[in-house]
């Protein structure tokens, strides 16, 4: 596969997520904090006045007015310490597909897949595109796979298939959670899927009594897949995230989703 084409421009899109609290600038230990926060060792020393003080009227305006600017700069500090984070757009004219993507994930390089971008911090996060052969496809419409319900069927056999385990007592369980289509400003038809996938295994698949090869949840995830045909060719974005923090980033992720289009490939 030539090498993608990648044109990325920072859209002004919120991404409102736990990861905004996760930023990239490293964590502080406290001890540095009260360094920072203490500044330095200035000493103060305090003197009585003994002839009175009179408070004009110019005096406490300036002072009301004071307390109001600071105010206002401890409230944007509050708000710059958690900035958003933003999209980025890939575009790919020689394949022929383009989406928005978090401009804090990371691409990953020699993953198998067309493209591949993760989460810096949550490593189960991630999203890529998979291609069909274009020398043996020959898609004309998203439509070639059936119903949405048959697509997304196909879809979930292939995950099953991907996540096959030779372990020992390893099981899985699996749920179409929804099948649909749409059709998007481009005029073209998509297909949207979403799976769960929970995976559980037993430490000690080899112990003789049944109590001790119980079996625990080793991971809960969510899998939603955009299925669109251009160029002869099925394309699929797919998105992986944990089924807890599916629950914070729905909107975000979704964004991703609506994001996806295919597009015809400049040979």
């Amino acid at each position: 596969m030539a090498a993608s084409i990648t044109v990325m421009g920072s859209i002004s899109a919120p991404w409102l997520s736990s990861r905004t609290r996760r930023s990239a600038v490293p964590p502080v230990s406290a001890s540095t904090s009260a360094r920072n926060e203490n500044g330095s060792s200035s000493s103060y020393r305090h003197h009585s006045i003994a002839a009175p003080y009179l408070v004009t009227r110019r005096d406490v305006v300036a002072s009301m007015l004071s307390s109001f600017v600071f105010s206002q700069l401890g409230s944007c500090e509050d708000t710059l310490a958690e900035p958003s984070v933003g999209f980025r757009e890939y575009i790919d004219t020689f394949d022929g597909y383009t989406f928005l993507y978090p401009q804090n994930w990371i691409q990953v390089r020699g993953s198998g897949a067309d493209i591949f971008f993760r989460d810096p911090f949550v490593l189960d996060e991630n999203l890529s595109v998979e291609l069909s052969s274009p020398s043996s496809s020959r898609y004309k419409s998203v439509e070639d796979l059936g119903t949405p319900q048959a697509a997304a069927n196909k879809v979930l056999k292939q995950y099953l298939t991907e996540f096959m385990s030779t372990r020992l007592g390893v099981r899985r369980e699996s749920n179409i959670l929804s099948a649909s289509s749409r059709i998007a400003d481009d005029g073209r038809l998509y297909y949207q899927v979403e799976v769960n996938i929970k995976s559980y295994a037993s430490n000690n698949e080899l112990a003789v009594m049944p109590q001790d090869r119980k079996q625990r949840l080793e991971w809960d995830r969510r899998y939603l897949s955009v299925l669109g045909v251009e160029n002869n060719q099925l394309y699929e974005l797919r998105l992986q995230t944990p089924e807890n923090v599916f629950l914070e980033e729905e909107k975000d992720l979704r964004d991703v989703m609506d994001s996806f289009r295919v597009v015809k490939a400049v040979n």
